[in-house]
């Protein structure tokens, strides 16, 4: 059987576009996927099944906790000069920890620089994130170990990197699916919507996961964009949903069902997780001169920890024993990520010069050459 008859057999058995997806009229308004209200309630919804055991659930439960005191020790890190930048994904938790554990291992993950969870998800250990945002690493991670490739800056790169690998899994008649995480500032580059070309036109088994934090920056979502950013799909000719970004149950169900959706030969899916960035963009941020409190304090009663906890607790599938564990797991996790980056040696500064050229180069030569001498220099306290 030839790649293009099995991509096409592949595409037959796949589950269909739910009902409630497929419209695109200017009224149309479809519901904000939800599995579990704010008050820590289990809904069902009619698209998205989902059953998860009790063990799940407190392993979610962990995940949220943990992630968030890692990038809440991050934030404390950077404040006190032991990491020259942070981005913090406060708020954020659900959306990357339920799309982050509906990954299957073969399927590959292109972050951007605040996807923490979703690197706890695929087993980076947190110290390699922060060895980059400390300057002593390009990463610090194998890309191809992990499914989880380095952090990208460049604002929508990663979706045409995303897209391109996809492209190649269909070429290989693999059973694979990809997933490019982007943030609504994001979706007004060029890059993401030539990645939304690119995957439509070759029906790339590739998800746009994109965290709609109200907030690209100091600019509000409202000025980007005239519709809901889920509906910019059906213009490139592929489905897109909204998602509860702060239930990591529908975050989970959805990103399954578009990821199975991708790797069953129906092409791209875009998901918007509706959510909220509770801090500031990076440390070098003040949300404090753009956006209201009362607006963020709107925010927290929607937490997404808080909603999951009670959850456990209604139902009683977790005891005061079980919560205290996971608090004293991560005040160990703290203690680690604190030591860890503390310790972290300094990088010989003239490694910046080896990767310049594949090959030796006479002026990167010469430059190293001249950065040698210059720092020899402050050693023998002639600049100071």
């Amino acid at each position: 059987m030839t790649v293009k008859s099995t991509a096409r057999a592949r595409k037959k058995a796949a589950p269909g576009v739910p009902d409630t997806l497929r419209a695109t009229g200017k009224d149309a308004q479809p519901e904000l996927v939800q599995l579990l209200t704010p008050e820590g309630e289990r809904v069902e919804h009619p698209d998205f099944p989902l059953t998860v055991e009790p063990d799940e659930l407190r392993a979610l439960y962990r995940d949220l906790v943990l992630v968030r005191r890692f990038d809440a020790e991050a934030t404390s890190l950077q404040r006190q000069g032991e990491l020259g930048l942070w981005a913090s994904l406060l708020g954020q938790e659900a959306a990357q920890v339920g799309s982050g554990r509906a990954l299957r291992p073969g399927d590959y993950a292109f972050p951007t620089y605040r996807e923490h969870g979703v690197a706890w998800c695929r087993d980076v250990d947190p110290l390699n994130l922060l060895g980059m945002f400390r300057g002593v690493n390009h990463g610090g991670w194998d890309p191809n170990e992990k499914n989880f490739h380095l952090y990208t800056i460049v604002i929508g790169a990663q979706t045409l990197h995303a897209t391109g690998y996809a492209m190649g899994i269909t070429k290989d008649g693999a059973d694979d699916a990809v997933i490019a995480y982007f943030g609504d500032g994001a979706s007004s580059q060029g890059d993401v919507n030539e990645a939304f070309t690119f995957a439509s036109v070759y029906n790339a088994p590739v998800v746009f996961f994109c965290q709609n934090n109200q907030w690209a920056i100091s600019e509000p979502t409202t000025t980007q964009t005239r519709i809901p950013l889920y509906r910019r799909a059906s213009g490139f000719g592929f489905p897109g949903v909204r998602v509860d970004g702060n239930d990591v149950l529908a975050c989970l169900a959805v990103t399954r069902w578009a990821l199975e959706h991708a790797r069953s030969g129906n092409g791209p899916v875009l998901v918007e997780a509706f959510t909220y960035r509770m801090g500031a963009h990076t440390t070098s941020d003040d949300p404090t001169r753009y956006r209201l409190a009362e607006e963020t304090e709107a925010w927290k009663a929607k937490d997404p920890i808080a909603r999951l906890r009670t959850l456990l607790e209604k139902e009683g599938l977790a005891d005061e024993a079980f919560f205290a564990s996971i608090d004293a797991e991560s005040e160990r996790l703290g203690l680690r990520v604190r030591e860890g980056v503390r310790g972290m040696p300094d990088p010989d500064p003239t490694l910046i010069f080896d990767h310049v050229y594949a090959e030796p180069h006479a002026l990167v030569d010469e430059e190293r050459a001249g950065y040698v001498e210059y720092a020899a220099s402050f050693e023998a306290g002639e600049n100071l």
